[in-house]
């Protein structure tokens, strides 16, 4: 074989070697072409969708869940609503379920039922407000806070509340639930001193069955309303008014992680 032909050969040979290196670069280049920008651009829709996702809030509870003597119609729950679109600048959805003079019985009744208990199952954030119609039952409890009455409606009313927030973690593991503590709104009276120490009591013993619960916290009010209790009360010198919701909304919204 002359030296011509080996040339010719070598020629040919380093051509079709240099033509499949050429086809295997852009073979991967092909297969890979866009797949950096792909995954990123995964990334971002996903974390988009997490920081959009809106709060789920769920009111239980009595007339302070409704807002009763709020002049604006919002109460502590509507005020805590706006705090948090502020704060997170989510969406949140808000159902509340507050009734107007409902006692411990009947909340522990409300929350067996299936529609309320789908609704907290979903929740992110669950508010309660209940007890003041058990222990003030529309003044009564101003003429018998010493009676051997008061006690045997205290025990009855703890038991209550121990099985609503059972009920709420029963179906919602996960959610912070804040637990609002009594003020005493008849300071101001005669028995007013007497009546604090009560409500002092019920507050110390409702604090101590939510701390048996994870994520259930109890939000003491007393303080915020025992220098100047009527600047914060409506004209039925019961239920707050709108500053004094606004205080409610505002100790609340100070244990919130943002």
């Amino acid at each position: 074989m002359g030296k011509n032909t080996i040339r010719t050969i070598t020629a040919v040979g380093g051509l079709f070697c240099l033509l499949w290196l050429s086809g295997l670069a852009w073979a991967v280049s092909e297969y890979y072409a866009g797949k950096p920008d792909k995954v990123p651009a995964t990334n971002t829709a996903t974390q988009k969708v997490e920081n959009t996702k809106g709060l789920t809030i769920v009111a239980l509870g009595d007339s302070l869940t409704r807002g009763t003597g709020d002049e604006t119609g919002k109460g502590y729950v509507g005020d805590l609503t706006d705090e948090i679109k502020k704060k997170t600048k989510k969406q949140v959805q808000l159902t509340n379920l507050g009734i107007n003079g409902q006692t411990s019985n009947q909340l522990r009744k409300q929350v067996q039922q299936t529609e309320v208990a789908r609704q907290i199952k979903k929740a992110d954030i669950v508010l309660v407000t209940i007890g003041g119609n058990d222990l003030f039952r529309g003044g009564q409890g101003l003429t018998d806070y010493s009676s051997a009455n008061i006690a045997k409606i205290e025990k009855q009313y703890l038991a209550n509340l121990k099985f609503i927030l059972e009920q709420i973690r029963k179906n919602n593991q996960t959610a912070n639930v804040f637990f609002i503590g009594l003020y005493n709104p008849f300071i101001e009276l005669e028995q007013g001193k007497e009546m604090s120490k009560v409500v002092r009591h019920w507050n110390y013993d409702s604090a101590e069955v939510s701390a048996a619960f994870p994520k259930i916290v109890f939000v003491p009010t007393f303080d915020l309303f025992e220098l100047k209790v009527n600047d914060y009360l409506y004209s039925d010198k019961f239920h707050p008014n709108s500053k004094g919701y606004r205080l409610i909304a505002e100790r609340v919204a100070s244990l919130l992680t943002w």
